[in-house]
């Protein structure tokens, strides 16, 4: 969408997004008298800020004062403490030894939190239900803090119990003035990752929203704050809040706030670092309907969230615009026929709805998550389906754990209910019906007498078997099943589209389409199906058929994902443990080491560091 493109270097970023010059050489090249940071790299770059100011270039973001004192969790929280902001029961000052830890961890009250100060994505972090994990979990986070950021304090702080995370937008201009644009929730997330947020919150009321609100703008207002900025909190069961830490840049999920405000962040972004007052006071604020943001990422989620690379073979999200009683907004930056690159984050869309209410919002998700095709990679859509059609997720009763206890076992895929699969046999069945006599016209059976394709089918999918009749007229199907339930079925999908919009009983049913012998590939709902459509004397002999056993993997390491074998840590021969590491996989800058499932002897390593993987090559055998 922009006017110019300017080359700033390889793909690695140290040499390109978090080089001062090559990002400042820009700006003089096209005349640009701002840059907007974006929403990582150097955003929150005190440094970059400063050269910024020396080259006589607009930082549209916050002063380089407000970016020091929020980045330092021990000085933020003193300073949220001052403005009067509920912080979380802690200690700030530094802790000299492991018995300190413990001391300090008793006079607070278990369970607690011992946190790295200068940390960040969960590292250098631990929780403690007792001394002796105090004692462990104050040397281990040290060690880690130490090792990741060079930086080796570490305070303690009180665990909260059934913890919702919740932030406040916040709004603020060089004139004094600012506003909060109420909150978003992102309680949703993976490894301190948000997957899921929303707006407003499901849980908050309005006195809670006020008061988290007022507090956050005197924290902006304390540290001189300008700019889009969001101060973070953690919600227990009775509504307390605590601060967290407050992000000095533009979030990843400011648009939920945009759709729900009517207040386009960025471009109040460049009016304040243009030097212009606000245009909005608090009393304009308002909470207009439902918005939800899912965010796409390059993550295989049958395999543990495993980072995917390649290329997208297919790319094509919903149409943005108005969809049902709702609006879809699709943030992305990637194409059909690009390539996802193991350098950069595996977030590669952020998809969004709006509808007046939450449940419209979240239906609208659902249908516009079912339309959105992506192929040629692994990636989180379905996981995201489930999410959007699970109990604990559409009640709004979800804490930060949600993931981790709902899917301990990792995601498996979705089981849909009877209702669900008789909307998708009766949909594939008058499918099928369109294919039939599409191939009966193109052998010659078939003259335009539509009469001759049967009548009888017997729909099977997910281990359920439905025989079923169809009887079709000009506007579509009516599908009876052996029970004598009916579903009446449109749609104007024709052989060899990859995207179904069909209707079923007045309901919309989005299906992802592919081709299997005797059938069809369906994925809907988060949901991967084979569904086999036959003749009753066909599926009666498909019966008899014996079921095909996959091939036995089990002496096998398979490469999770492509990526570059970094070291292979065991040789032929050897004779491993449970557990045991046996190589590791770099891709997407992250590293994975991969361990023994059980106690076996090595017989054969079919890769060297420095090889280049894909999925499922073999790494190394057992005996």
């Amino acid at each position: 969408m922009a006017d110019e493109a300017i080359l700033i270097g390889p793909a690695n970023p140290s040499e390109s997004y978090l080089d001062f010059d090559k990002i400042i050489g820009a700006a003089k090249q096209t005349n640009s008298d701002a840059i907007h940071p974006g929403y990582g790299f150097l955003s929150e770059n005190p440094k970059f800020a400063q050269a910024l100011e020396a080259e006589g270039v607009a930082f549209v973001g916050p002063p380089v004062k407000a970016i020091e004192a929020m980045g330092d969790k021990i000085t933020s929280k003193k300073i949220a403490q001052e403005a009067g902001v509920s912080t979380v029961p802690g200690y700030m000052g530094l802790i000299e030894d492991a018995d300190e830890a413990v001391k300090i961890s008793n006079e607070i009250g278990y369970p607690v939190m011992i946190k790295a100060s200068a940390g960040g994505g969960g590292k250098g972090m631990r929780i403690a239900w007792n001394d002796e994990e105090a004692r462990e979990g104050f040397q281990s986070s040290k060690n880690e803090a130490a090792s990741s950021f060079g930086d080796d304090r570490i305070f303690i702080e009180k665990f909260v119990t059934q913890p919702r995370h919740i932030e406040i937008q916040v709004l603020a201009d060089a004139h004094g003035n600012c506003v909060y644009l109420n909150e978003r929730e992102c309680s949703i997330q993976r490894r301190n990752q948000k997957v899921v947020e929303e707006a407003p919150s499901p849980f908050l009321d309005e006195a809670t929203r006020k008061a988290m609100g007022e507090q956050s703008v005197a924290l902006a207002q304390a540290v001189g704050y300008t700019s889009a900025g969001t101060v973070e909190f953690i919600v227990d069961g009775d509504r307390n809040f605590y601060f967290l830490e407050m992000n000095t840049r533009l979030q990843v999920e400011h648009p939920v706030t945009e759709l729900i405000t009517g207040v386009d962040l960025v471009e109040q972004m460049i009016r304040v670092a243009n030097g212009e007052p606000l245009s909005i006071t608090q009393d304009d604020v308002k909470i207009n309907g439902w918005a939800i943001e899912n965010r796409l990422y390059a993550e295989d989620p049958y395999r543990n969230f495993l980072p995917s690379i390649g290329r997208l073979t297919r790319y094509r999200p919903p149409a943005e615009g108005e969809l049902g009683a709702g609006i879809v907004r699709n943030d992305t930056g990637v194409y059909e026929g690009g390539e996802i690159s193991m350098y950069y984050d595996p977030m590669i869309a952020k998809l969004c709805t709006w509808a007046p209410t939450r449940a419209e919002a979240i239906e609208v998700m659902r249908n516009a998550l079912d339309s959105f095709e992506v192929e040629g990679i692994g990636h989180n859509l379905p996981f995201l389906s489930a999410v959007m059609d699970h109990e604990r997720f559409t009640s709004g009763n979800m804490t930060t754990a949600f993931i981790a206890e709902e899917y301990p076992e990792g995601f498996e895929g979705v089981e849909l209910g009877d209702a669900d699969l008789r909307r998708i046999a009766a949909a594939t069945a008058a499918m099928n019906r369109v294919a039939e006599i599409r191939r009966a016209r193109i052998s010659g059976r078939l003259d335009n007498h539509e009469r001759h394709v049967g009548e009888s089918w017997n729909v099977a999918l997910q281990g359920q078997s439905y025989d079923v009749t169809i009887a079709a007229d000009r506007d579509g199907s009516t599908v009876r099943f052996e029970d004598g339930a009916e579903l009446r079925v449109s749609g104007d999908w024709t052989p060899g589209d990859q995207l179904a919009t069909m209707d079923v009983d007045g309901s919309p049913l989005v299906l992802k389409v592919g081709k299997i012998s005797g059938g069809f590939r369906i994925r809907s709902r988060g949901a991967d199906l084979k569904v086999h459509v036959r003749t009753p004397r066909q599926a009666e002999l498909a019966r008899l058929m014996p079921e095909k056993m996959p091939p036995d993997t089990s002496k096998m390491l398979l490469c999770p994902m492509p990526g570059l074998i970094v070291k292979v840590d065991v040789e032929v021969g050897q004779e491993v443990q449970e557990g045991q590491a046996l190589c590791t996989v770099e891709a997407m800058k992250m590293e994975n080491i991969l361990r023994a499932e059980r106690k076996g002897v090595v017989s054969k390593i079919n890769a060297a560091a420095g090889d280049n993987l894909a999925v499922d090559d073999v790494i190394m055998e057992f005996e």
